[in-house]
Parts: structure tokens; C-alpha cells; sequence
């Protein structure tokens, strides 16, 4: 599971994160919305450990993310993470891409790599893609190409990072759909999103965040239909 306790970040003077406390077990999907500006991001980067905390505990198996000893690139293999933008090498193909980091980081031979990748690449529906280059591909077959490359890893858990924030409106649904096929397989995933609709039908428990607090944390059922936070009822009123 991933452990998350008393969790402050500040840059500057300017706190981002005011004791944020959470458990997510696994296979559980947790979707985190709220306003821009509110922590969501600041939280899964804390969690991979690609920034530094001022003040608490954050655990992924038990293993302290923020500790002098830990290993962070070996931490970070259980830990996929999918951004806004895809960030592919523009002069490898598709295939190349996803063979890198088990070659160079899991110490895979080619051939593995290449089975491996070839595995994750029809996942997410990208097999027939493997010679291309990314600039050939659509900004949806980009970001999943990005999640291909997540899972090349295999990873225990799945971050995504407002993963289509940056799309056009027609090419999101693909990349959730991929999205949704993983939480159906039973991968644990933070998703921070502003896709009400994926929070609502997706996840597990859906996370409201307002000013770097945790307002509220439940069921859909309670976020979407019962909101118990008046910040979180403000908030939703307006994105309806």
C-alpha cells in the first residue's frame, strides 16, 4: 500500500501541502480533483519521490520514500508515472521507446525487452504502431505510447498526472478508455484528473483537495451525490 501521513510541502514560503493524510491500498483506483493550484500534482510528485517534503511520511510497501538510505530509482520501478505531456524520444520509434528503460534500468536483453514492449504496446492498443515515430502518432496514441512506457516497468501502482489535460476533447476518450482497462485489471492508480466522469464511474474513493488541504475523501456515491464539505459542493457546482 501506499502510506501517507502528516505530509507538508512548501516552495518558498508558499505551502502547497498542509498535513495531508491517506492510505491507498492495493487495487484500490483513487481519483484526486479540486482547482488548479490545490496540491493534486505536488502530491504524486512527492510520492515518487521527485520532490523533496518539509515535514511527514510517505511509505510505498513500507519502505520510506523520503529516507537518506532509500533507493529511489529502485523505489521508483513500482511507481508508473504518466504525465501531461508524453515526453517520448523524438528519434526513437514507437517500440524503442518502450524497450529502453527495461534494457537500461531492468537490465533486460533485447529480445525480452522487445517481447515485453510488444506485450504493452497491444494493451493499449498500439501494436500496429511499433515502426512508427512519435511525431507520426496523434496526441492520444502519444500519451498511451506514455502509459506503455509506464507499464514496460511493471509497476505496482500507476500515477497519473492530469494524463489528458494537453489532449484535444475528441482524443481524450481513448486514453481513458486505456485508463479504465487497467483498473479493471486490478492496477492500483492515483489518478489526479479533471475528468469528473472517469472520477465518478472509475474510482474507488475520490479525493477533493482545496488550498493544499484535503477537504474530503469517500465513495463517488458521497463526493459526487452527498458531499459533505461545503468546499467540495462549491466546487462541484461550478464544474457542472
Amino acid at each position: 500500500m501506499i502510506e501517507i501521513i502528516d505530509l507538508h510541502k512548501s516552495f518558498g514560503d508558499l505551502e502547497v501541502l498542509k498535513g495531508i493524510n491517506l492510505t491507498v491500498s492495493k487495487g484500490e483506483v483513487l481519483s484526486v480533483i479540486g482547482a488548479s493550484g490545490s496540491g493534486k500534482s505536488t502530491l504524486l510528485y512527492c510520492i515518487n519521490g521527485l520532490e523533496p517534503i518539509q515535514k511527514g511520511s510517505i511509505k510505498v510497501d513500507k519502505v520510506e520514500v523520503h529516507a537518506k538510505g532509500t533507493d529511489l530509482n529502485k523505489l521508483r520501478q513500482k511507481l508508473g508515472m504518466v504525465f501531461q505531456q508524453w515526453n517520448s524520444f523524438p528519434h526513437l520509434t514507437v517500440l524503442e521507446n518502450v524497450t529502453l528503460a527495461p534494457r537500461i534500468v531492468r537490465g533486460f536483453s533485447k529480445k525480452d525487452a522487445e517481447e515485453l514492449a510488444l506485450k504493452q504496446l497491444e494493451h493499449v492498443g498500439l501494436g500496429d504502431k511499433i515502426k512508427s515515430y512519435p511525431a507520426a502518432l496523434s496526441g492520444g496514441q502519444q500519451q498511451r505510447l506514455a502509459i506503455a512506457r509506464a507499464l514496460a516497468m511493471e509497476p505496482d501502482y500507476m500515477l497519473f498526472d492530469e494524463a489528458t489535460s494537453a489532449l484535444d476533447p475528441e482524443l481524450v476518450g481513448e486514453v481513458l478508455d486505456t485508463m479504465r482497462l487497467l483498473a479493471e485489471e486490478g492496477m492500483t492508480m492515483i489518478c489526479v484528473t479533471h475528468e469528473m466522469g472517469f472520477a465518478r464511474d472509475v474510482s474507488d474513493r475520490v479525493a477533493y483537495f482545496h488550498q493544499g488541504v484535503m477537504e474530503e475523501i469517500g465513495p463517488p456515491s458521497q463526493i459526487f451525490g452527498n458531499a459533505q464539505s461545503e468546499q467540495t459542493r462549491k466546487f462541484l457546482s461550478k464544474i457542472r
